[in-house]
């Protein structure tokens, strides 16, 4: 570049295409010892490789060729090196995947501050302060639970929002924990082995399936039934419910008693008083309620086996602010005058004027489309022919189209022709008083021309056309 200043376009050298080149006149290219790699978008410089860069350039390529091929030996070394040892390595693989599944449960059992359960084969469940693993233990109530002996199966009732879905989710999951192997979250438990944990929990509507709630529920009670035998756990969340109330109550025994003959262990829900006799009668399962608090109207998660309790509907709806007088009908409906009067519903801890009336929320309104005023007979308002008064200049003039459906009529004034609203009219003189009666209007309004054509298409055929001034004004 230095020896050939003189040919060179500008003082530094590029890469083009990967080759190193310099920018030449267009008219020094022969000067040049070297190839043309490429050009500027004028074509007024060429970048060339010189010559001398052009065998460095080979020997560089050469190079990467070595590198290439060393690194081919290398992997193909590494490779038989590995291909040698696999065996040794899928084991040590296999207990790094064991060694992490044990860390990782020991990790788990830290973050829940779990206990080592007993395990027995003795269909016996034993949890003292069980909590539900994904529930955070500082406001969590500890459960106690405990089926050993005859008892197979427990019916839990209580209020809504008692508890009583969390309470079977809460003992599955920690017997399905310690069968995995894992700590459970309770202080204290003996868990039995079991062969299948079957469920039914949900509402398990499905639009696409053609699912009600109940047909969701009945469909997955029966695939339960299919697969139960003496050695699976089974929980049943609202047994029967979605359907009729004496049909469903029926249908939840009916369930309890296919539960009973299986011999499995099994955990229902309900609200049916029907299911808390069956149960108190027969033999092998037991009720079991969630304490409710009626002085403070909350529950307090505490499952009580050997009572069964009561759906606290009425009390739970006082809670959450249903008016007293609902709640009086609501109860002697359900019960009758006499028996609706031992309910007491407290409403001290409410506002004075709360309690009486639903309150009334502001919502969006939906506004009816209005109708259209109707203009009564504007038609016969004006005739053609009426002298009226235009204002607000109070000029006299002459109607030549009556009032239309708008509202507007036309007025004939000295020079031209306007639209205007009638509201803007008042009748002067009334036509029939103005002219004869048949008076043709046409010479009042109409031009000479048009009124000479006019009459040639009467009495003849004629392509002439009528002119109609332009409303102005």
């Amino acid at each position: 570049m230095r020896s050939h200043k003189e040919y060179m376009a500008d003082h530094y050298c590029t890469f083009r295409n990967g080759r190193i080149c310099v920018p030449v006149k267009k008219e020094y290219k022969l000067k040049i010892q070297g190839t043309v790699m490429d050009k500027s978008s004028t074509g007024n410089t060429l970048f060339m490789e010189p010559a001398g860069a052009a065998k460095y350039y080979e020997e560089l390529q050469q190079l990467r060729i070595d590198e290439e091929n060393e690194v081919y030996r290398i992997l193909y070394t590494l490779t038989a090196m590995v291909a040698f040892a696999a065996d040794v390595m899928k084991e040590n693989i296999a207990w790094m995947e064991k060694l992490d599944f044990v860390f990782s449960k020991a990790k788990l059992s830290i973050d829940m501050d779990g206990t080592e359960p007993s395990i027995n084969t003795a269909r016996k469940i034993v949890l003292k302060d069980a909590r539900h693993p994904l529930m955070d233990r500082k406001v969590s109530v500890p459960l106690q639970f405990e089926v050993r002996g005859d008892v197979r199966g427990v019916v839990i009732t209580g209020p809504n929002t008692g508890g009583k879905t969390v309470a079977i989710k809460t003992v599955m999951l920690n017997c399905m924990m310690a069968q995995c192997g894992l700590h459970v979250a309770c202080r204290e438990a003996d868990v039995c082995m079991s062969s299948a944990y079957l469920c039914d929990i949900g509402d398990g509507q499905n639009m696409a399936e053609n699912l009600s709630t109940f047909s969701a529920h009945i469909k997955n009670v029966l695939e339960v039934l299919a697969e139960i035998d003496e050695n699976s756990f089974v929980i049943m969340d609202e047994l029967g419910s979605g359907t009729d109330p004496t049909e469903g109550m029926g249908i939840a025994v009916a369930i309890l008693e296919e539960l009973r003959k299986s011999g499995a262990l099994f955990l229902v829900t309900t609200h049916y008083p029907e299911v808390k006799e069956y149960a108190d009668r027969t033999q092998g399962i037991q009720n079991a309620k969630m304490a409710f608090d009626k002085e403070t109207l909350k529950p307090t998660y505490q499952m009580v086996i050997g009572e069964a309790g009561e759906s606290c509907a009425f009390y739970i709806a006082d809670r959450l602010g249903m008016p007293v007088e609902m709640l009086k009908v609501a109860a002697q409906a359900a019960y009758g005058e006499e028996e609706a009067a031992r309910y007491c519903f407290r409403k001290e801890d409410l506002p004075a004027d709360e309690g009486k009336s639903l309150p009334c929320r502001s919502h969006g309104r939906i506004l009816k489309q209005k109708e259209g005023k109707k203009r009564k007979d504007l038609g016969q308002k004006y005739k053609i022919g009426d002298s009226v008064m235009v204002y607000p200049d109070r000029k006299i003039g002459i109607v030549c189209e009556p009032v239309n459906e708008k509202g507007i009529l036309r007025v004939q004034l000295p020079g031209k022709k306007i639209w205007i609203n009638h509201k803007r009219v008042k009748l002067h003189v009334a036509a029939a008083e103005l002219y004869p009666e048949d008076y043709d209007f046409s010479i009042v309004f109409d031009t000479v021309e048009n009124r000479k054509i006019r009459h040639d298409m009467e009495r003849k055929y004629t392509k002439e056309t009528i002119q109609h001034e332009e409303a102005r004004g």
